[in-house]
């Protein structure tokens, strides 16, 4: 059997800034309250950019880390819940702005924040039926659109930005191991869609979604691990879902896994949903953390509500 390796990674974040000190003056919060409880002190919002935009800039990064050319590609998928059009899809744009070959599988992906890992499985699953090796997944969320800045529990947590990378597929590689799931949930995190009579921004349950994720994702990590025949010490390096430095501390606390090992970006990015994951992994790549042939488990959750992990190793 055949596997995926990550061969890139990139990034794409908006230009402006916003603070917590900016939030404070559009509602009733403080920098210490927010640091307090999420771990983030800052995230990007999209003034100027597009969706599409951000996916182009993050998708040229990794295929210049990776040496690859848009005529490698075989897939090309977009893990995204805040695309610029319901049709076309931004992998559909993306195959005509890269110039990729028009028998390129090209796809958006509604996975919420597991999406980049939903997408790792997709693609390492397409890539055994493509003629090229190469597959590209661009998790890239324009969340400030669907955000209500009236509503403290929320626009404190979300961020605008886009994550890449391009995997190569190939009999050398064992199969990237890999743990998907999914719970149907429409009240704990949800934003509505088209005609539904209310505005179209996220609501959450904060206290639903936080013991959600600190019970499903030790879990999701035992299975992942045990799928694999490994322990959390054969792992260079956990890269989650930044949502929350709080929910992270308590999955660290429970299974053990020493904070150097787990790589946190929430600081500066806040939640970026499906991008989320991809934007700390290409952080930790590009910072040392990792490097050809380590191997990093990546673990998201989101709406859905939706889990995911799996074994990434570099190439």
């Amino acid at each position: 059997m055949s596997g995926i390796r990550i061969r890139g990674t990139g990034c794409s974040l908006p230009r402006q800034t916003v603070t917590n000190q900016d939030l404070s003056r559009m509602v009733e919060t403080s920098d210490e309250w927010i640091y307090a409880r999420t771990g983030i002190r800052e995230r990007r919002r999209c003034v100027e950019e597009s969706q599409c935009e951000l996916a182009l800039n993050a998708a040229r990064a990794a295929l210049e880390m990776a040496g690859a050319s848009p005529a490698d590609i075989g897939v090309c998928l977009v893990p995204t819940i805040t695309p610029d059009y319901i049709t076309p899809s931004t992998a559909c744009m993306l195959q005509k702005e890269l110039g990729m070959p028009e028998d390129t599988v090209c796809f958006d992906l509604s996975a919420a924040c597991s999406g980049f890992v939903f997408g790792l499985h997709t693609a390492q699953a397409l890539l055994a039926y493509s003629r090229r090796k190469y597959g590209l997944i661009v998790c890239s969320e324009v969340l400030s659109r669907i955000t209500d800045y009236t509503d403290r529990g929320t626009c404190i947590l979300f961020g605008d930005g886009a994550g890449a990378a391009v995997v190569e597929y190939s009999d050398r590689y064992a199969p990237m191991p890999s743990v998907l799931g999914a719970r149907g949930d429409r009240e704990s995190l949800y934003a509505p869609g088209i005609d539904r009579g209310e505005p179209p921004v996220l609501h959450m349950g904060g206290t639903q979604v936080f013991k959600f994720a600190v019970e499903t994702v030790p879990e999701c990590i035992r299975a992942l691990l045990d799928r694999a025949g490994l322990t959390p010490e054969d792992v260079d390096q956990f890269v989650f879902h930044q949502a929350n430095r709080r929910i992270l501390e308590r999955v660290m606390k429970k299974m053990g896994i020493p904070e150097e090992k787990v790589w946190m970006n929430m600081e500066h990015y806040g939640n970026v949903s499906s991008a989320s994951t991809a934007i700390a992994l290409d952080d930790a790549v590009r910072a040392g953390r990792l490097a050809p042939g380590q191997k990093a488990l990546c673990c998201a959750f989101g709406g859905g509500l939706t889990w995911a992990g799996a074994l990434v190793e570099l190439a």
